[in-house]
């Protein structure tokens, strides 16, 4: 999941900052390696991770440090071509990177709310999605130990993104007929653009 200015300040100021030769050529760098609209790993549903090994754990540091130079605060295993039920998320620009294996939502409340996204997948693409606002899921780490999140507000929403992801799902199935359609002229317009032209 990408970061925007309609996130809270804690995680929006990296985008609001200029960012300097090197953050954005490490930006730009990552983004090349995150798989975008129209490839078909984005539309299939991962595996279940069976193993919880040295490779898993490297595939998890990988996936930290990739969405850490992209400036995002989500990527799930699909997005960078892997197949398997993992994702990586951080809403404190402070704090660590969580990785939850396998999971499974137990729960969700009833309050719902609506609220802006993008996607790394997604380049320059901005829609409504309706979330919940309180989830409670049960995952594994990367070394295989049991977990339980309950997470409220914007880890809620970032965990709910990721999830859809390995389940196929991106925010174009969860916004409006007018959102998507608004959403493809951009994805048209950036898959058209020379090489470097976007930020």
């Amino acid at each position: 999941m990408a970061s925007h200015p309609n996130e809270p300040a804690e995680v929006a100021e990296r985008e609001h900052s200029p960012l300097d030769a090197e953050t954005r050529a490490r930006r730009d760098a990552a983004l090349r390696l995150v798989r975008k609209h129209g490839d078909p790993v984005l539309r299939s549903r991962a595996l279940e991770v069976g193993v919880f090994d040295g490779a898993l754990r490297d595939q998890v540091r990988r996936m930290g440090a990739l969405m850490h130079d992209a400036l995002g605060i989500g990527l799930a295993a699909t997005q960078v071509g892997l197949m398997n039920r993992v994702l990586v998320y951080r809403v404190d620009t402070e704090g660590p990177i969580a990785a939850l294996v396998n999971p499974v939502r137990e729960w969700s409340g009833e309050e719902r709310e609506t609220m802006e996204e993008g996607c790394l997948s997604l380049p320059g693409v901005l829609v409504d999605v309706e979330r919940h606002v309180h989830v409670r899921v049960r995952a594994h780490d990367e070394l295989g130990e049991p977990i339980l999140i309950e997470a409220s507000g914007l880890e809620a929403r970032v965990i709910q993104h990721e999830m859809d992801h390995l389940d196929g799902v991106l925010i174009l199935d969860r916004t409006s007929r007018e959102q998507r359609k608004e959403a493809m002229r951009t994805l048209r317009e950036t898959a058209s653009a020379p090489l470097g032209a976007s930020a």
